[in-house]
């Protein structure tokens, strides 16, 4: 990945679409943004999307500082809106055979390779995303500072907040549709009692722990 071309520096106070502006002004377009949902959780999917924009998006900003419903509409108005956008799912079985950051890049790269239009510029959240042949930068917490960023994390946050409601029906004795699958004080009780199932990750210390307190298997 590449930093931005020489020039003036983005001011703090730029906004949202601050970094969508510079690009821009330098004919750097289309810019894609691209963030991931699930890293931190022992169960269900990591999921990684990106998002092109054209246009502002009403009360667009960063997936976690939003409430669900004001989530879900943002993400409405985003994949009817956004000039791009892709999503990706990966399983917890392929984060235990990959290694979390591995999976982490590879569902990155799959996202952009997944859009239909091929970005001139890619901004990331968080690390950079070597291997994509397309020039980009890393953003310190680029959800709270780019437009396109925060739309991928609403994105992949929505897609992936809906699937661990869906796991909820399925496995109700963990309140997947409270915790979403992270390791919270219930959700580690659950573990206790239960032991794992198919939609934990096995690598994970707690879910080890709590296989082998239980002495069973997925």
């Amino acid at each position: 990945m590449t930093t931005l071309l020489s020039g003036p520096t983005i001011r703090r106070d730029a906004g949202l679409y601050g970094y969508e502006r510079a690009l821009i002004r330098r004919g750097l377009t289309p810019i894609a943004g691209v963030d991931e949902a699930g890293r931190g959780a022992c169960a269900g999917p990591l999921v990684a999307a990106a998002a092109v924009l054209d246009k502002p998006i009403d009360g667009l900003a960063d997936s976690k500082l939003l409430t669900p419903k004001r989530r879900e509409s943002c993400f409405e108005l985003i994949t009817r809106r956004a000039r791009a956008w892709s999503v990706v799912v990966v399983e917890p079985g392929e984060c235990d055979r990959l290694g979390l950051h591995r999976a982490n890049v590879a569902a990155l790269r799959r996202a952009l390779a997944r859009l239909e239009i091929v970005p001139a510029y890619v901004l990331t959240d968080g690390f950079s995303v070597d291997g994509l042949g397309t020039p980009g930068l890393a953003v310190w917490k680029g959800d709270r500072v780019s437009a396109s960023i925060a739309a991928a994390s609403i994105i992949a946050k929505v897609t992936r907040d809906r699937i661990m409601v869906d796991l909820h029906e399925k496995y109700p004795q963990y309140e997947f549709a409270v915790h979403k699958g992270y390791s919270t004080a219930r959700h580690e009780q659950a573990l206790r009692e239960h032991g794992p199932c198919a939609e934990h990750r096995m690598t994970y210390v707690n879910v080890q722990a709590a296989m082998t307190a239980t002495g069973g298997q997925p």
